[in-house]
């Protein structure tokens, strides 16, 4: 006799917060590839350049946002991660700050399944997005 699985409802798409070191072009054309992002430019006044990190990823991460940008070197200050041991979120970032949109979009984007199964995970977690899929780089 088999057993059948439990009926489970399909996770939810996450949400991402885009920080604005990604620009508008990056989160524009991964929009129309179906995700879900949201401007920190659209959250905060003036393109949020008085917003210290940890203030912005706590905001995201407390709407069930998880914050995406190219500064890797947030998840080695404790203060701007912290919000990530608060709120057990989990944070993305670029690998190399220096890409062209297209290889920002194209290491996000096919990274896609990766990056919603870890987002699905509880944290803390930092994922850098390389060339060849995510990594976990803490804890």
């Amino acid at each position: 006799m088999t057993r059948s699985r439990p009926f489970s409802e399909p996770l939810k798409q996450p949400e991402f917060l885009f920080d604005r070191n990604l620009g508008k072009s990056v989160p524009a054309k991964l929009t129309e590839l179906g995700w879900c992002i949201h401007l920190i430019a659209e959250e905060f006044p003036d393109d949020a350049q008085d917003i210290p990190d940890e203030e912005w990823i706590a905001y995201g991460l407390q709407r069930g946002w998880h914050p995406l940008c190219k500064d890797g070197r947030i998840k080695t200050r404790a203060h701007e991660r912290q919000p990530l041991v608060e709120e057990s979120g989990v944070l993305f970032y670029l690998d190399n700050q220096q890409l062209p949109i297209a290889e920002m979009v194209r290491r996000i984007h096919v990274s896609q399944a990766e990056i919603y199964q870890s987002a699905s995970r509880k944290g803390p977690a930092a994922y850098a997005i390389g060339s060849d899929g995510i990594r976990k780089t803490w804890p």
